[in-house]
């Protein structure tokens, strides 16, 4: 394991560790963990956690517009997702002409914050990830897909 002076734990503290909070995971009688693991990691999700941590609040249009290729299907359910586990709250100003705007939760501000190690670690090493799929596909004779 790469010391990236970031951390100082030994690999054995590191998978123990690992192991601790995967246990926590099966452990989910009501699944809600695995969940919300599953749909606020999904690109979507981090993309809105991102738009709305940046920006602040917004309306759904105008986060629509910050997030490139997103229809607006999946960014209503998304929103929808996001708001149901409390990452997200959706303020309803209950005009005539409906005005409703979303903004990140404590909590959702909280997975942004602990969301950016691991982005400036996939930046940091994309010509890593190049270079091992490129090794790959010449193994492999596979395709880029």
């Amino acid at each position: 394991m790469r010391d990236t002076g970031v951390n100082s734990l030994s690999r054995e503290d590191v998978l123990k560790y690992s192991q601790t909070v995967c246990d926590g995971l099966r452990d989910d009688d009501d699944g809600v963990r695995r969940e919300v693991l599953a749909h606020a990691g999904n690109r979507w999700s981090l993309g809105v956690i991102h738009t709305l941590g940046v920006y602040g609040q917004l309306r759904h249009a105008e986060i629509a517009r910050r997030m490139h290729g997103v229809t607006q299907r999946m960014l209503t359910r998304t929103l929808r997702h996001l708001e149901r586990d409390g990452l997200v709250i959706r303020h309803d100003f209950e005009e005539t002409v409906p005005h409703v705007e979303y903004a990140l939760s404590e909590t959702g501000l909280e997975l942004l914050v602990r969301m950016v190690p691991l982005w400036t670690w996939i930046v940091e090493n994309a010509d890593s990830f190049r270079a091992a799929r490129a090794a790959f596909d010449r193994t492999h004779g596979t395709d880029k897909t």
